[in-house]
């Protein structure tokens, strides 16, 4: 690798929109919503020598749009382009087979290396620096190109084409919620309703329990029923798979007139790894050979599919990844064990993908619908670091596992009482035959997805296969030519940005047509890249299963060189070979990324989670009262971690005694508890499942009008802090003890700070859901020093 050294060009790009107030009966309509019209009627002095003009039915008729399709776009979370079977992965994914069969497969096709930035590119078409969106919002910082908020000058293609008539539904996962915006006081301008949706099920968030969610129904938060409407034991993926066919069918029943959008983003293949058991048996034994043979399997795969070209090279594997002959016995177990449950939720995944796919052939739909079929937000996930996880909470907390607690789980991974993950390594390999994965915006591995396009009125081709370079960026502006729209110059009263992405629809129809997107920039936690006709510069910042990165220097990065038009793979660095060549690229690296607000760049990964760097309903405030059964995302709650603070629970507890819980926050994968348990009070604090700290009252808690406190004082306010804990009522202690390590960063990724009662899953097993407490609960004041 030979390092470059590049000044940054500070540089000002302005786009200017022109906008006209002139309404238009064209298919394109510069101003949306469209300014009202003036009456057309006649009004006299009564009706009898009036003349009405009916209302017009908002349908794309209206507005001169003769029968446009129906809408499904399928996005798949966290999968490598070597997962899916219709690429060459191990895992048979016939829904997405039979989409490609039924249309065309894309080879090289591009996202941004990590979840929300992709969605936010996608729904809006343009580039996630752009929409605010550059990193997680959970790490957002106070830049344009990482705000976590999608500016209202970049409306969606969901808003645009709901004003021509679309009925408009989202299932699924929605990471796209500024993270102090999630609590039941909004604002709620950012949820799916304001980005262009009539109806939203799903979670809001980076990722769920599969088996008991943080649902979601437009703006109010439910608890999901038992089971799914075929009366099996409930799981996310077919429940959200239910309430798209039933709202498909209603939709077609009520106003046939009105194409629907569906907008069909899974929880899976994201950890928590979970999946039901007859699933997971169905890849019993398949993956006892290791990531380095699935490589080496999948990439003949590829070759024989025609998803590479046949000269594409296989690249190695990284040094800091283990041979699978190097790994001990009882190891490779637990992570062919962990390998089978992610094919299993593969498959399920696409399983009921197809039931939402059938569902729309057995309403006479499937000739006139455009389906999308995305196998990925970025690359797989290697998240689960070098050894895989029981609980994605301790990766985030970068708190290890014991070897032995994996070892005892072996029979129960996947089910409801693991937030799994496997190795880095079975991601390396879902991600074959390219370089890394998932967060690295520089290779392949981090961005390069599969994906299947069929729309039978509209494309001729069938089982075909599309290798003009694209990106996310350009499935917003693809749409919106197939319907016959073009985006507004200024939407609710707002100047809109360009759309920065270039519609596929000229591939269709011709498989040697010529690219028409010829530049594209890759930035994703300082991980750098820029593709540039047939050439692309890449430089790595990080390894993506450590959870910091080494000291660096991001001006002054190891910069590689590949001609990608003759090396699919980048497997052949040519950096020493054109050097005047990479420096081209680097300086048009730099001015990308002015133009797009991509600088400064930050290459920091925890220190950007502390939620200091983000606006916040509770900055400032020492004492906070809530009312009983109230539920709170942790973005919109007081931040306990390692601080002094305490519990306050005004309660009536009557003569017979009252159990139940006052306050919690998270669940079985980390969190704390304070509640009633045979009479006593207790405080129970999850360190991520490694370990739980118990401290319980000496005698019960007496009745009547009581005033119930927990008092935690910390040794220091800093990250794994332990603290002393003191129990009382009225006053009078009842009991201590100690949480020997605290958990540093993040309490939980779905769960809520629930009062009166506990949603989700318990923090201990020594109580069952709702757990909601029997007195009389008047309040809950927490107060912090």
């Amino acid at each position: 690798m030979t390092r470059f050294k590049t000044p940054v060009v500070f540089a000002v790009f302005l786009s200017l929109a022109i906008v006209s107030t002139m309404p238009t009966t064209s298919y394109s309509q510069e101003v949306l919503p469209r300014p009202e019209e003036a009456f057309k009627g006649k009004i006299g002095l009564t009706y009898k020598d009036s003349e009405a003009v009916k209302p017009k039915l908002k349908v794309p008729a209206t507005f001169g749009l003769e029968n446009p399709p129906n809408i499904l776009i399928v996005l798949i979370d966290d999968c490598g382009y070597g997962q899916m079977g219709t690429f060459g992965g191990a895992i048979p994914t016939p829904t997405l087979e039979r989409v490609a069969q039924n249309g065309l497969r894309y080879t090289r096709f591009h996202t941004t290396a990590l979840c929300s930035p992709t969605r936010a590119a996608l729904l809006t078409g343009r580039n996630h620096h752009s929409v605010g969106t550059g990193v997680i919002g959970e790490a957002g910082t106070g830049f344009p190109g990482y705000s976590g908020i999608i500016p209202a000058s970049t409306a969606t293609f969901a808003e645009v084409i709901r004003e021509y008539g679309y009925a408009n539904a989202w299932f699924g996962k929605n990471h796209n919620v500024p993270d102090w915006e999630t609590s039941l006081v909004g604002p709620f301008d950012r949820w799916a309703s304001g980005l262009g949706f009539d109806y939203f099920y799903g979670f809001v968030g980076g990722d769920t329990d599969q088996f008991h969610p943080a649902l979601v129904e437009n703006k109010k938060r439910i608890e999901p029923p038992k089971t799914n409407e075929d009366g099996s034991p409930y799981h996310f993926t077919t429940d959200i798979a239910d309430h798209a066919i039933r709202m498909m069918r209603a939709s077609k029943a009520v106003a046939p007139q009105r194409p629907f959008l569906v907008y069909f983003s899974t929880g899976a293949t994201h950890a928590p790894h979970q999946v039901p058991p007859e699933w997971i048996a169905k890849f019993k034994g398949q993956f006892d050979d290791g990531w380095d043979a699935y490589r080496e399997k999948t990439f003949a795969r590829q070759k024989q599919l025609g998803v590479i070209p046949q000269n594409t090279k296989l690249t190695p594997r990284p040094d800091s990844l283990a041979a699978w002959d190097s790994v001990p016995e009882d190891e490779r177990k637990i992570y062919a064990r962990m390998m089978e449950v992610f094919a299993g939720f593969t498959a399920h995944t696409d399983h009921e993908v197809g039931r939402v796919v059938d569902a729309i052939e057995e309403l006479g739909e499937l000739d006139n619908t455009l389906i999308l079929y995305i196998a990925g937000d970025n690359g797989s996930s290697a998240e689960g670091g070098l050894n895989g996880l029981l609980n994605e909470m301790t990766f985030f907390n970068a708190i290890p596992e014991p070897l032995e607690m994996k070892l005892a789980s072996l029979d129960t991974l996947g089910s409801e009482k693991h937030y799994n993950h496997f190795p880095a390594a079975w991601a390396w390999a879902m991600d074959t035959p390219f370089q890394w994965t998932k967060q690295i915006a520089s290779h392949f591995g981090g961005t390069r997805n599969g994906m299947a396009i069929s729309w039978p009125k509209g494309i001729k081709a069938r089982g075909e296969i599309r290798d003009q370079f694209h990106h996310v960026i350009d499935i917003a502006p693809t749409i919106l030519e197939i319907i016959g729209v073009e985006a507004p110059a200024q939407f609710n009263g707002i100047a809109q940005k360009p759309i920065e992405g270039v519609s596929m629809v000229y591939t269709f129809d011709d498989a040697d047509a010529k690219d028409r997107r010829t530049t594209q920039y890759f930035e994703m936690l300082g991980n750098q890249g820029i593709y540039h006709n047939g050439w692309m510069a890449s430089a790595i910042r990080g390894v993506p299963w450590f959870s910091e990165n080494e000291p660096g220097d991001l001006l002054n990065m190891p910069w590689e060189l590949y001609h990608i038009d003759e090396d699919y793979s980048q497997a052949n660095n040519l950096v020493k070979e054109h050097p005047e060549k990479l420096a081209e690229l680097v300086k048009q690296f730099f001015a990308e990324a002015a133009k797009y607000n991509v600088l400064p760049l930050d290459d920091r990964k925890t220190e950007r989670l502390n939620v200091d760097n983000r606006p916040s309903l509770t900055a400032g405030r020492k004492s906070f009262t809530y009312p009983n059964l109230l539920r709170l995302p942790e973005g919109a709650a007081p931040d306990l971690k390692h601080r002094n603070h305490t519990i306050i629970a005004k309660a009536t507890i009557p003569d017979g005694g009252a159990d139940g819980m006052l306050f919690t926050q998270g669940g079985r994968f980390a969190g704390y508890g304070f509640y009633i348990l045979d009479g006593k009070l207790i405080y129970d604090y999850n360190l991520v499942g490694v370990d739980q700290y118990t401290i319980k009252s000496k005698e019960k808690v007496p009745t009547g009008d009581v005033t119930l406190k927990v008092v935690y004082k910390s040794d220091a306010n800093k990250p794994f802090a332990g603290a002393t804990v003191t129990l009382f009522a009225n006053d009078k202690q009842l009991g201590e003890g100690r949480v020997e390590k605290s958990i540093p960063n993040r309490v939980t990724l779905d769960e809520t700070m629930d009062f009166g009662f506990d949603t989700g899953t318990p923090v201990a097993d020594d109580y069952e859901l709702p757990f909601k407490f029997a007195g009389k609960l008047k309040s809950v004041t927490i107060e912090l020093e």
